[in-house]
């Protein structure tokens, strides 16, 4: 059963990339007697080098474990981002596939510094979360800008839950729906490689009957991994915060922490900090003494 539902999220996650190809994204004539949107299963296998029959078991969820140049293939073909196309290899196989060779992202040296001096300033939200979007730990800043964890019920104190389901998250999250949407992608990454873990079947019903924009968006069937990415904040007062989140990831890949290093003035103060120039200018003794 619980295998089956990767299987079921890997068919409907290849229908839902099938319909948004265009026959003119890969040189295929319109034609007049095209009922559905996007291209046909036929195609699709065609373009991917694969047998009709065998390429159409895929979308109808038969268990069946394509190999790595299968996918490759697939995604190709679907034009996937890495992100989707790390998502279509954890469905299929359970595995995440090595990072594509042209996709890897240089270390952002100045930002690691201005995490490092962010740790001891007090005034801006950190939070720490599990694979779950549950909240396990938060500062005051981050009950000050979201919401105060400790006061919902301990099976509650879920970022993606509070998003969706308390009026107050869509006045203090300035862009809502989009850093939502985000959530969600991420949190489909999380269940897909967790196919036998019983308490992601149980959130995702308990939000698809709490929150009709969970239905919507969850069908949509969007995929993100975690990456740094700007939110803004705004007080009921009117006072907004613009930040940038930073996921650091334990070593138990279960919970992670998530840093909002602020952007504009304040981040080159801070980053100014992290190389000492403040420090220096103060004549404090960097070194101890």
């Amino acid at each position: 059963m619980t295998v089956s539902r990767n299987k079921f999220d890997l068919a409907e996650f290849l229908r839902s990339r099938r319909e948004r190809i265009m026959p003119a994204h890969v040189g295929l004539p319109v034609g007049p007697r095209r009922r559905t949107p996007g291209l046909r299963r036929e195609e699709i296998a065609v373009l991917a080098g694969l047998s009709p029959t065998w390429y159409t078991y895929l979308e109808q969820g038969r268990d069946i474990r394509p190999s790595p140049e299968v996918l490759d293939s697939l995604a190709r073909v679907l034009q996937l981002s890495e992100d989707e196309r790390r998502y279509l290899y954890l469905l299929a196989n359970g595995q995440a596939p090595p990072a594509s060779p042209d996709l890897s992202e240089a270390a952002d040296e100045g930002l690691v510094r201005q995490i490092v001096a962010l740790i001891g300033e007090t005034d801006y939200p950190v939070y720490a979360g599990n694979i779950y979007a549950g909240v396990t730990a938060w500062n005051a800043a981050a009950a000050r800008w979201y919401t105060d964890f400790g006061r919902l019920p301990p099976g509650r104190r879920n970022m993606l839950w509070w998003m969706l389901t308390d009026p107050q998250a869509r006045e203090r999250i300035v862009n809502w729906a989009e850093d939502t949407r985000d959530v969600i992608a991420r949190f489909r990454i999380a269940s897909a490689a967790r196919p036998w873990d019983q308490h992601f079947n149980e959130l995702i019903e308990a939000m698809r009957k709490a929150s009709p924009e969970f239905r919507t968006w969850w069908s949509d069937h969007d995929v993100r991994d975690p990456h740094t990415r700007l939110r803004h904040l705004r007080l009921p007062g009117g006072q907004t915060l613009t930040v940038q989140l930073v996921v650091l990831r334990m070593t138990d890949a279960f919970n992670s922490v998530v840093l909002h290093v602020p952007t504009g003035a304040e981040g080159d103060r801070l980053r100014r900090v992290a190389e000492g120039d403040v420090l220096r200018g103060q004549g404090t003794a960097v070194n101890g003494g």
